[in-house]
């Protein structure tokens, strides 16, 4: 199965729908003003942009319907985005403010949202591998086409629970996907200090599930891989592991130092810009023109300033409802 550019995809819906243009571009524009938020104080506590690397969270969801799980990480936003989380809704959560997802009581790192499938964002590495993988045994066991996804940095390859995960899929044929956003570094650490072998894809060989590896900042190869990966779960063939090779361009984290790389190797990285690619392929294919690039644009910041003025409005919940919807509302 494979994904192609033409005027026919979703690759071109109109300017206010969900095209994959659009929504890189919005969720673009909403994890760029997150270290803006985390300086004014309007963010307690750590948050994690993935700036740059927004086409495996598109492209992977490009494959996904709303009955499919996601089991997302610490760096999960884009994939609330781009699994259709509000917004708004998700930047008030992130704010702890009450019109949240979660009545802000999670968080950047602890937003769930049940009637999407999002298992949650997860300040635990790798803890969303296991979440994925017993979800698709539910799936597997009510008997249902439904897939789940577990999206996880290459810092957490080195989990334990990936092994278990890769291998109790693999014997059951579970219908679960691994993600590995590989954006080379697990926080500070580059990937060749931290294993032998870096060749990633090798180590869900091992355990007998077919692997493969994707250019992340291509959202066409990435929804391409997806797709063969969605249509294996679903037909009963079992688990897939994809490495996508991709970049964050912003810190680890808010007030990063960033002292373990240099601004030459990030330039070069945005030199890949999946959203550029994209728009050139499209301008180059005549599916849109330039007018409608920068009106898709326009939309995206749009978007981004309504999310912000609701967020923004929302007030903090009341301290009455600190130990209320904790064993209720999200079991």
């Amino acid at each position: 199965m494979t994904v192609e550019i033409t005027k026919a995809t979703r690759f071109d819906l109109d300017i206010d729908g969900p095209s994959a243009l659009g929504l890189m571009s919005t969720i673009r524009e909403f994890e760029s003003r997150l270290p803006t938020y985390s300086e004014e104080g309007l963010i307690r506590g750590s948050t994690h942009p993935s700036v740059g690397m927004e086409a495996v969270a598109v492209g992977v969801s490009w494959a996904l319907r709303a009955s499919d799980s996601v089991a997302s990480n610490h760096r999960g936003h884009a994939h609330c985005l781009a699994k259709g989380a509000d917004a708004g809704r998700t930047l008030a959560e992130i704010l702890g403010r009450r019109d949240g997802y979660c009545g802000g009581k999670g968080g950047s790192m602890h937003i769930g949202v049940k009637e999407l499938g999002l298992l949650g964002t997860n300040g635990i590495v790798g803890a969303g591998i296991g979440l994925a993988t017993g979800a698709a045994l539910a799936a597997q066991a009510q008997g249902t086409d439904n897939v789940a996804v577990a999206y996880f940095g290459d810092g957490a390859t080195n989990q334990g629970v990936l092994a278990e995960a890769f291998n109790l899929a693999a014997i059951w044929k579970l219908p679960v996907i691994f993600v590995c956003e590989n954006n080379h570094f697990a926080q500070s650490a580059t990937l060749e200090e931290m294993v032998a072998q870096p060749d990633l894809r090798r180590r869900g060989e091992a355990y007998g599930v077919p692997s493969v590896d994707v250019d992340g900042m291509d959202v066409e190869a990435v929804s391409n891989a997806a797709a063969e990966a969605v249509q294996r779960a679903r037909s009963g063939q079992g688990p897939t592991f994809i490495v996508a090779d991709t970049y964050r361009y912003l810190g680890h984290m808010a007030g990063d130092t960033e002292i373990y790389r240099t601004a030459e190797q990030v330039e070069q990285w945005k030199g890949r810009d999946p959203i550029a690619r994209l728009a050139k392929r499209l301008l180059d294919s005549t599916v849109l023109d330039e007018a409608q690039l920068k009106a898709i644009a326009t939309s995206a910041l749009t978007r981004v300033d309504s999310a912000e003025e609701f967020a923004k409005s929302s007030p903090f919940p009341d301290v009455s409802s600190a130990f209320t919807q904790v064993s209720e509302d999200y079991r």
